[in-house]
């Protein structure tokens, strides 16, 4: 069987993968907080059919010849570029001015980390994320420092007591205390900054989970060491959709020359199976 038969099916496959993250990344060209990804392609197996030899007398050296057998996926890279702000007029949206996540608690108490700052308190005065996940932070007036510490507190607020609630830049939230009729310190937002970001795992509804290779996780005040909250934002998708139709139109002729290969590799098949004739 011909090898370039293999080769163009690998090709195939390739380029079926990367048109399948340039729809992914054209899908969420307006989520929230996404990050696109981008495809890379390596070569494969190397059969040699003639080794390299080293020239002696008179006679000069010889370079190796090999036939490949066709390429894989290299990697599927995420693209953690901070995009813009986009605003949205609502006080509990926050957009993350640099670098730095949301932490959050799923429903199996498990950290999740998100640049989605789509916030809200609920009924029973938790500070959720859209999905429900209740958001890392202090309560109180306690003071948030620098931490490798994985947080254990989510944030809570007493709305019988509290009103006119109000996120400050360094993620402190204040409220008026119906009461004592003045402004207090209730709670703080904790800004989770990654060392590898690259390493995070992409785990659906804008949230990641950290890899092995994630390195430390400092969970902090933010703007220290990591971005300033803006309130009344949310951070745009950072789909660049002039880079995704070319990629799209790469990618196509990319699967159409290597449709290419196994037609005329059939053809060729052909023309040996019609000699017996």
């Amino acid at each position: 069987m011909m090898k370039s038969l293999y080769s163009g099916v690998s090709g195939l496959r390739n380029h079926q993968t990367k048109m399948d993250v340039i729809g992914n990344n054209i899908a969420n060209v307006n989520t929230s907080g996404y990050k696109s990804q981008r495809t890379t392609f390596r070569d494969l197996f190397y059969q040699t059919t003639s080794s390299p030899s080293e020239g002696s007398g008179n006679m000069g050296g010889t370079n190796a010849s090999q036939v490949g057998y066709g390429a894989k996926i290299g990697s599927i890279d995420t693209i953690n570029t901070i995009s813009g702000y986009s605003p949205t007029d609502k006080a509990t949206d926050l957009y993350i001015n640099g670098e730095g996540y949301f932490a959050v608690k799923n429903s199996s108490d498990e950290i999740r980390y998100t640049r989605l700052g789509a916030l809200n308190f609920d009924s029973e005065g938790n500070l959720v994320d859209i999905n429900g996940s209740k958001v890392y932070g202090e309560n109180g007036a306690t003071a948030l420092t620098s931490s490798t510490t994985a947080p254990t507190e989510t944030i809570k607020i007493d709305l019988d007591l509290y009103n006119n609630i109000t996120i400050n830049p360094d993620g402190t939230i204040s409220a008026f205390n119906t009461t004592a009729k003045k402004i207090e310190t209730v709670g703080q937002i904790t800004v989770a900054v990654i060392d590898n970001n690259d390493a995070l795992v992409a785990e659906g509804n804008s949230y990641y989970s950290a890899g092995n290779n994630a390195g430390d996780i400092t969970y902090a005040v933010a703007g220290i060491n990591s971005g300033s909250l803006i309130t009344g934002g949310l951070e745009m998708s950072n789909v660049d959709l002039a880079k995704e139709f070319s990629d799209m139109i790469i990618t196509q002729r990319g699967f159409q020359a290597n449709s290419k290969i196994i037609s005329v590799a059939d053809e060729m098949l052909q023309e040996l199976v019609n000699l017996k004739r």
